[in-house]
Protein backbone atom coordinates (compact mmCIF):
# COMPACT_ATOMS: atom_id res chain seq x y z
CA UNK A 1 0.00 0.00 0.00
CA UNK A 2 3.08 2.20 0.33
CA UNK A 3 4.65 2.08 -2.13
CA UNK A 4 1.79 2.38 -4.36
CA UNK A 5 0.61 5.68 -2.54
CA UNK A 6 3.90 6.47 -3.09
CA UNK A 7 4.22 5.85 -7.15
CA UNK A 8 0.78 7.76 -7.28
CA UNK A 9 2.24 10.82 -4.97
CA UNK A 10 5.25 10.82 -7.16
CA UNK A 11 3.12 10.93 -10.68
CA UNK A 12 0.96 13.53 -9.08
CA UNK A 13 3.98 15.67 -8.47
CA UNK A 14 5.38 15.15 -11.98
CA UNK A 15 2.37 15.77 -13.69
CA UNK A 16 1.31 18.97 -11.56
CA UNK A 17 5.23 20.48 -11.88
CA UNK A 18 4.60 19.45 -16.34
CA UNK A 19 1.51 21.45 -16.52
CA UNK A 20 3.45 24.16 -14.34
CA UNK A 21 6.13 24.07 -16.88
CA UNK A 22 3.40 24.62 -19.92
CA UNK A 23 1.71 27.67 -18.39
CA UNK A 24 5.39 29.08 -17.19
CA UNK A 25 6.32 28.95 -20.93
CA UNK A 26 3.06 30.79 -21.28
CA UNK A 27 3.87 33.43 -18.93
CA UNK A 28 7.09 33.97 -20.06
CA UNK A 29 6.19 34.67 -23.77
CA UNK A 30 3.69 37.19 -22.53
CA UNK A 31 5.85 39.22 -20.30
CA UNK A 32 8.34 39.21 -22.84
CA UNK A 33 5.98 40.01 -25.31
CA UNK A 34 4.75 43.54 -23.03
CA UNK A 35 8.23 44.06 -22.42
CA UNK A 36 9.06 44.50 -25.79
CA UNK A 37 5.97 46.57 -26.26
CA UNK A 38 3.44 44.08 -28.36
CA UNK A 39 1.11 40.93 -27.32
CA UNK A 40 1.78 37.60 -26.83
CA UNK A 41 0.16 34.54 -27.56
CA UNK A 42 -3.42 35.31 -27.86
CA UNK A 43 -4.85 33.75 -31.23
CA UNK A 44 -5.53 30.22 -29.40
CA UNK A 45 -8.54 30.15 -26.97
CA UNK A 46 -9.37 32.38 -24.58
CA UNK A 47 -6.09 34.87 -24.44
CA UNK A 48 -3.62 32.24 -26.17
CA UNK A 49 -4.12 29.75 -22.95
CA UNK A 50 -3.76 26.54 -25.05
CA UNK A 51 -1.07 27.76 -26.84
CA UNK A 52 1.82 25.61 -24.29
CA UNK A 53 -0.50 22.47 -25.58
CA UNK A 54 -0.95 23.22 -29.09
CA UNK A 55 2.90 23.78 -29.05
CA UNK A 56 3.85 20.26 -27.18
CA UNK A 57 1.59 18.63 -29.88
CA UNK A 58 3.32 20.25 -32.45
CA UNK A 59 6.81 19.54 -31.05
CA UNK A 60 6.15 15.99 -30.28
CA UNK A 61 4.17 15.38 -33.60
CA UNK A 62 7.11 16.54 -36.03
CA UNK A 63 9.33 13.81 -37.73
CA UNK A 64 12.39 12.89 -35.61
CA UNK A 65 15.65 13.92 -37.55
CA UNK A 66 19.15 12.75 -36.50
CA UNK A 67 22.56 13.97 -38.11
CA UNK A 68 24.06 11.30 -39.63
CA UNK A 69 27.29 10.81 -38.02
CA UNK A 70 26.14 11.84 -34.51
CA UNK A 71 26.70 9.16 -31.98
CA UNK A 72 22.89 7.69 -32.13
CA UNK A 73 22.35 6.33 -28.57
CA UNK A 74 23.68 8.71 -27.02
CA UNK A 75 22.29 11.75 -29.00
CA UNK A 76 18.63 9.70 -28.43
CA UNK A 77 18.79 9.69 -24.98
CA UNK A 78 20.72 12.80 -23.27
CA UNK A 79 17.42 14.82 -23.54
CA UNK A 80 15.00 12.16 -22.00
CA UNK A 81 18.01 11.91 -19.20
CA UNK A 82 18.00 15.15 -19.03
CA UNK A 83 14.37 15.29 -17.99
CA UNK A 84 14.57 12.70 -16.00
CA UNK A 85 17.14 14.53 -13.62
CA UNK A 86 14.78 17.66 -13.84
CA UNK A 87 11.84 16.20 -12.72
CA UNK A 88 13.53 13.39 -9.86
CA UNK A 89 15.29 16.73 -8.24
CA UNK A 90 11.66 17.59 -7.62
CA UNK A 91 11.08 14.54 -4.55
CA UNK A 92 13.19 16.71 -2.46
CA UNK A 93 10.32 19.06 -2.36
CA UNK A 94 10.07 19.88 1.68
CA UNK A 95 6.50 18.50 2.04
CA UNK A 96 5.60 17.42 5.52
CA UNK A 97 3.72 14.03 4.70
CA UNK A 98 7.49 12.82 3.20
CA UNK A 99 7.36 10.08 0.49
CA UNK A 100 10.60 9.65 1.08
CA UNK A 101 12.59 9.95 3.89
CA UNK A 102 14.94 12.65 2.56
CA UNK A 103 16.76 13.04 5.48
CA UNK A 104 19.52 14.43 3.20
CA UNK A 105 17.91 16.45 0.70
CA UNK A 106 20.46 18.80 0.49
CA UNK A 107 22.70 16.42 -0.27
CA UNK A 108 20.38 14.83 -2.71
CA UNK A 109 19.71 18.09 -4.83
CA UNK A 110 23.87 18.99 -4.94
CA UNK A 111 24.03 15.37 -6.58
CA UNK A 112 21.05 15.74 -9.21
CA UNK A 113 22.44 19.49 -10.26
CA UNK A 114 25.93 17.85 -10.71
CA UNK A 115 24.55 15.21 -12.92
CA UNK A 116 22.97 17.74 -15.27
CA UNK A 117 26.09 18.39 -16.82
CA UNK A 118 26.81 15.14 -17.94
CA UNK A 119 23.26 15.34 -20.16
CA UNK A 120 24.81 18.66 -21.79
CA UNK A 121 28.18 17.07 -22.54
CA UNK A 122 27.09 14.05 -23.65
CA UNK A 123 23.85 16.19 -26.32
CA UNK A 124 27.20 18.47 -27.10
CA UNK A 125 29.41 15.70 -28.18
CA UNK A 126 26.91 12.85 -29.60
CA UNK A 127 25.75 15.43 -31.89
CA UNK A 128 29.34 15.47 -33.28
CA UNK A 129 28.79 18.94 -34.43
CA UNK A 130 31.36 21.14 -34.22
CA UNK A 131 28.90 24.39 -32.97
CA UNK A 132 27.36 21.74 -30.77
CA UNK A 133 30.30 20.85 -29.33
CA UNK A 134 31.88 24.43 -28.55
CA UNK A 135 28.30 25.22 -26.91
CA UNK A 136 28.35 22.12 -24.69
CA UNK A 137 31.71 22.99 -23.71
CA UNK A 138 31.11 26.26 -22.99
CA UNK A 139 27.86 25.71 -21.04
CA UNK A 140 29.83 22.55 -18.86
CA UNK A 141 32.49 25.14 -18.02
CA UNK A 142 29.87 27.63 -16.93
CA UNK A 143 27.96 25.23 -14.72
CA UNK A 144 30.88 23.83 -13.15
CA UNK A 145 32.44 27.15 -12.26
CA UNK A 146 29.00 28.29 -10.72
CA UNK A 147 28.41 24.88 -8.78
CA UNK A 148 31.77 25.51 -6.53
CA UNK A 149 30.19 28.70 -5.07
CA UNK A 150 26.04 27.17 -4.68
CA UNK A 151 27.72 24.29 -2.70
CA UNK A 152 29.91 26.72 -0.67
CA UNK A 153 26.92 28.64 -0.14
CA UNK A 154 24.93 25.30 0.77
CA UNK A 155 27.51 24.30 2.75
CA UNK A 156 27.32 27.33 5.06
CA UNK A 157 23.59 26.81 5.14
CA UNK A 158 23.80 23.52 6.34
CA UNK A 159 26.27 24.64 9.12
CA UNK A 160 23.71 26.95 10.22
CA UNK A 161 20.74 24.84 10.29
CA UNK A 162 22.67 21.80 11.91
CA UNK A 163 21.04 19.09 9.43
CA UNK A 164 20.83 18.16 5.01
CA UNK A 165 16.77 18.06 5.70
CA UNK A 166 14.96 20.98 4.17
CA UNK A 167 12.25 20.81 6.48
CA UNK A 168 14.78 22.36 8.80
CA UNK A 169 14.73 25.61 7.13
CA UNK A 170 10.74 25.97 8.03
CA UNK A 171 11.38 25.77 11.92
CA UNK A 172 13.89 28.03 11.08
CA UNK A 173 12.34 30.92 9.76
CA UNK A 174 9.14 30.32 11.54
CA UNK A 175 9.79 33.99 13.01
CA UNK A 176 11.93 35.42 10.70
CA UNK A 177 12.78 34.98 7.33
CA UNK A 178 16.92 34.38 6.46
CA UNK A 179 16.07 36.77 3.48
CA UNK A 180 16.21 39.70 5.75
CA UNK A 181 19.41 38.36 7.77
CA UNK A 182 21.43 37.06 4.76
CA UNK A 183 20.20 40.12 1.64
CA UNK A 184 23.97 39.65 0.13
CA UNK A 185 23.51 35.99 -0.02
CA UNK A 186 20.16 35.52 -1.53
CA UNK A 187 21.56 37.86 -4.31
CA UNK A 188 24.40 35.57 -4.45
CA UNK A 189 22.10 32.67 -4.65
CA UNK A 190 19.96 34.06 -6.82
CA UNK A 191 22.76 34.90 -9.83
CA UNK A 192 23.69 31.25 -9.04
CA UNK A 193 20.90 30.25 -9.83
CA UNK A 194 20.67 31.89 -13.02
CA UNK A 195 23.70 30.87 -13.93
CA UNK A 196 23.10 26.64 -13.09
CA UNK A 197 19.84 27.01 -15.48
CA UNK A 198 21.59 28.65 -18.20
CA UNK A 199 19.53 31.50 -18.34
CA UNK A 200 20.01 35.23 -19.46
CA UNK A 201 22.52 37.03 -18.89
CA UNK A 202 24.50 33.57 -18.29
CA UNK A 203 22.30 31.85 -21.49
CA UNK A 204 26.25 30.81 -23.43
CA UNK A 205 24.21 27.29 -23.56
CA UNK A 206 22.02 29.13 -25.76
CA UNK A 207 23.84 31.33 -27.90
CA UNK A 208 26.52 33.49 -28.74
CA UNK A 209 28.09 35.18 -31.79
CA UNK A 210 29.25 32.33 -33.77
CA UNK A 211 26.48 29.77 -32.59
CA UNK A 212 22.79 28.47 -33.83
CA UNK A 213 21.39 27.39 -29.85
CA UNK A 214 24.46 26.25 -28.81
CA UNK A 215 24.80 22.40 -27.43
CA UNK A 216 21.22 21.56 -28.65
CA UNK A 217 21.44 22.97 -32.61
CA UNK A 218 21.10 19.36 -33.76
CA UNK A 219 18.18 18.79 -31.75
CA UNK A 220 15.07 19.20 -32.85
CA UNK A 221 10.75 18.08 -32.90
CA UNK A 222 10.80 15.54 -29.95
CA UNK A 223 14.48 16.05 -28.68
CA UNK A 224 14.49 19.57 -28.28
CA UNK A 225 10.86 19.53 -26.07
CA UNK A 226 12.50 17.78 -23.77
CA UNK A 227 15.74 19.75 -22.99
CA UNK A 228 13.21 22.37 -22.97
CA UNK A 229 10.87 20.94 -20.38
CA UNK A 230 14.10 20.00 -18.70
CA UNK A 231 15.54 23.81 -18.74
CA UNK A 232 11.93 24.93 -17.33
CA UNK A 233 11.46 22.48 -14.84
CA UNK A 234 14.92 23.74 -12.77
CA UNK A 235 14.14 26.96 -13.24
CA UNK A 236 10.63 26.44 -11.39
CA UNK A 237 12.63 24.21 -9.51
CA UNK A 238 15.58 26.72 -8.58
CA UNK A 239 12.69 29.44 -7.43
CA UNK A 240 10.94 26.81 -5.05
CA UNK A 241 14.49 26.32 -3.76
CA UNK A 242 14.92 30.06 -3.26
CA UNK A 243 11.88 30.31 -1.35
CA UNK A 244 12.53 27.48 0.93
CA UNK A 245 15.55 29.59 1.94
CA UNK A 246 14.92 32.74 2.19
CA UNK A 247 11.71 33.17 2.21
CA UNK A 248 9.64 31.05 4.43
CA UNK A 249 9.17 27.43 3.52
CA UNK A 250 5.54 26.67 4.89
CA UNK A 251 4.50 24.41 1.53
CA UNK A 252 1.45 24.35 2.54
CA UNK A 253 0.31 28.24 2.86
CA UNK A 254 -0.85 29.72 -0.65
CA UNK A 255 2.02 32.85 0.00
CA UNK A 256 4.27 30.26 -0.74
CA UNK A 257 3.02 29.76 -4.06
CA UNK A 258 2.94 33.48 -4.69
CA UNK A 259 6.19 33.91 -3.54
CA UNK A 260 7.32 31.34 -5.93
CA UNK A 261 5.54 32.98 -9.43
CA UNK A 262 7.45 36.22 -7.82
CA UNK A 263 10.41 35.23 -8.14
CA UNK A 264 9.89 32.90 -11.69
CA UNK A 265 8.87 36.12 -12.78
CA UNK A 266 11.76 37.50 -11.84
CA UNK A 267 13.80 35.00 -13.89
CA UNK A 268 11.37 36.10 -16.97
CA UNK A 269 11.82 40.00 -15.88
CA UNK A 270 16.02 39.43 -16.15
CA UNK A 271 16.06 38.07 -19.60
CA UNK A 272 14.14 40.26 -21.36
CA UNK A 273 16.32 43.45 -19.41
CA UNK A 274 19.43 42.22 -19.29
CA UNK A 275 21.98 41.94 -21.96
CA UNK A 276 24.15 38.57 -22.48
CA UNK A 277 27.48 38.83 -20.43
CA UNK A 278 30.98 38.16 -22.18
CA UNK A 279 32.22 34.82 -21.48
CA UNK A 280 35.32 35.88 -20.02
CA UNK A 281 33.09 37.89 -17.43
CA UNK A 282 31.28 35.28 -16.80
CA UNK A 283 33.87 33.01 -15.54
CA UNK A 284 35.61 36.28 -13.43
CA UNK A 285 32.66 36.92 -11.77
CA UNK A 286 32.23 33.04 -10.38
CA UNK A 287 35.90 32.46 -9.78
CA UNK A 288 36.83 36.23 -8.31
CA UNK A 289 33.55 37.56 -6.83
CA UNK A 290 31.04 34.72 -6.10
CA UNK A 291 34.23 32.00 -4.77
CA UNK A 292 35.69 34.33 -2.21
CA UNK A 293 32.39 35.46 -1.06
CA UNK A 294 31.10 32.06 -0.69
CA UNK A 295 34.51 31.07 0.94
CA UNK A 296 33.93 34.22 3.72
CA UNK A 297 30.27 33.42 4.28
CA UNK A 298 31.08 30.20 5.42
CA UNK A 299 33.68 30.92 7.56
CA UNK A 300 31.61 33.23 9.11
CA UNK A 301 29.01 31.18 9.86
CA UNK A 302 31.12 29.03 10.99
CA UNK A 303 32.67 31.45 13.53
CA UNK A 304 29.15 32.47 14.51
CA UNK A 305 28.52 28.89 15.19
CA UNK A 306 31.09 28.25 17.23
CA UNK A 307 30.50 31.44 19.22
CA UNK A 308 27.13 30.88 19.94
CA UNK A 309 28.08 27.30 21.82
CA UNK A 310 30.91 28.91 23.56
CA UNK A 311 28.34 31.74 25.04
CA UNK A 312 25.58 29.02 25.77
Amino acid sequence: MEILLFIISSLVLIIFVLVSVAFFTLLERKVLGYIQVRKGPNKVGIMGIPQPFCDAIKLFTKEQTYPLLSNYISYYFSPIFSLFLSLLIWMCMPIFMKLFSFNLGLLFFLCCTSLGVYSIMIAGWSSNSNYALLGGLRSVAQSISYEVSLALILLSFIFLIGGYNMLMFYKFQLYIWFLLIMFPVALVWFSISLAETNRTPFDFAEGESELVSGFNVEYSSGGFALIFLAEYASILFMSMLFCVMFLGSDVFSFLFYMKLVLISFSFIWIRGTLPRFRYDKLMYLAWKSFLPFSLNFLLFIIGMKILFIYLI
